[in-house]
């Protein structure tokens, strides 16, 4: 099974509210997931993100492939970074 960190769209019309899902990639984007890792807000001014640092390295270590935007949320935190010295070993 394919496992993919990427976003799954809550909210209202008009009032997007995102959570970052691990899920399985032939499951559809609001379907069914493994687990959730984090919150993200675009709606508000300084769009806030919470991130379970501990269940995204565990994803990540276990190979789930996260999406262009998850990738790009991530780096922000400093995740991306940190599971690549760990992958390297330092």
């Amino acid at each position: 099974m394919a496992v993919k960190l990427r976003l799954k769209r809550m909210g209202s019309k008009a009032k997007p509210y995102y959570r970052i899902v691990a899920a399985d990639s032939r499951s559809p984007r609001d379907g069914r997931f493994l687990d959730t890792v984090g919150t993200y807000d675009p709606i508000k001014a300084d769009a806030p993100v919470t991130v379970d640092e501990e269940k995204a390295l565990y994803w990540l270590g276990k190979g789930a492939q996260p999406t262009d935007t998850v990738r790009s949320i991530l780096s922000k935190k400093g995740i991306m970074k940190k599971f690549a010295e760990e992958k390297n070993g330092k």
